[in-house]
């Protein structure tokens, strides 16, 4: 669990976040949406621990991070793993190498032990056959799986997705979703998800965070989204006409 208490960031004069608290549960994908300049990055970077914010406090498991030794705020970034918007892949590693990175450089593992870790994510994420090829020789989707595979091979209590979807097309983006959702339970890990994807909303939104300006401007589930009468959610989540169909359908169900 990660626990977010008033926090607020600024750069220069500019004020990002402006008092946001929230709560991100264990085994449940926790998602955080808004529109461009709303705070999100800003926000998953204070949670990464990449930024620290200048009032207010992030607590993972009941540890506030303010509070702990260099050392512990280092083994605890350990705990964290990361999908990148982009996968951000090294080109001239293997599959096998990409994944088995974050063991080089955090562990003490022997070769042997690195390989096995490596083989059960792969497995998992359904590579194992890709193992010996480069990014390049991969889609975008089998990019993602990697991306997932190589976040979740140190076996992290935290782990976080920014735009994990972006340039996928919409089936792909539902496999990786559903992956994501998967590997959240079957781990008990603590899922938060960076997005503007409202497909995603609908098929993993188990709690949802909106943010508006850098402000917490509504929270709920991907059901108590369609009930919402709050403006700014309404305008952002219905700004296709899909979504406007879709709410309408969801409506005249329930009258």
């Amino acid at each position: 669990m990660i626990e977010v208490d008033n926090i607020h960031k600024s750069f220069g004069d500019a004020h990002i976040l402006k008092g946001i608290s929230a709560c991100f549960d264990k085994g449940k994908t926790n998602l955080i949406i808004g529109q461009s300049g709303s705070g999100k990055t800003v926000f998953l970077k204070c949670l990464l621990g990449l930024f620290i914010p200048e009032e207010g406090s992030i607590s993972y498991d009941g540890k506030k991070y303010s509070e702990l030794s260099s050392a512990e705020q280092r083994n605890l970034r350990q705990e964290m793993g990361m999908v990148f918007q982009g996968s951000a892949l090294f080109d001239g590693m293997t599959v096998a190498g990409n994944v088995m990175f974050p063991l080089e450089m955090f562990t003490k593992q022997s070769q042997s032990e690195m390989e096995d870790r490596v083989n059960i994510v792969l497995k998992r994420v359904n590579l194992i056959d890709a193992d010996e090829k480069y990014p390049s020789e991969i889609s975008g989707g089998m990019q993602k799986r990697v991306a997932i595979a190589r976040a979740i091979v140190m076996n992290p209590k935290y782990l976080f997705c920014d735009e994990p979807n972006s340039g996928l097309d919409p089936r792909t983006a539902i496999i990786i979703d559903n992956l994501i959702k998967e590997i959240t339970e079957e781990y008990e890990i603590t899922t938060v998800i960076n997005t503007h994807d409202m497909n995603s909303v609908m098929e993993i939104g188990e709690k949802i965070i909106f943010l508006k300006d850098g402000l917490k401007a509504w929270e709920g589930t991907k059901n108590e989204i369609f009930k919402t009468n709050n403006k700014a959610v309404t305008d952002f989540v219905y700004s296709s006409e899909l979504f406007k169909k879709v709410r309408q359908m969801y409506i005249e169900e329930r009258n």
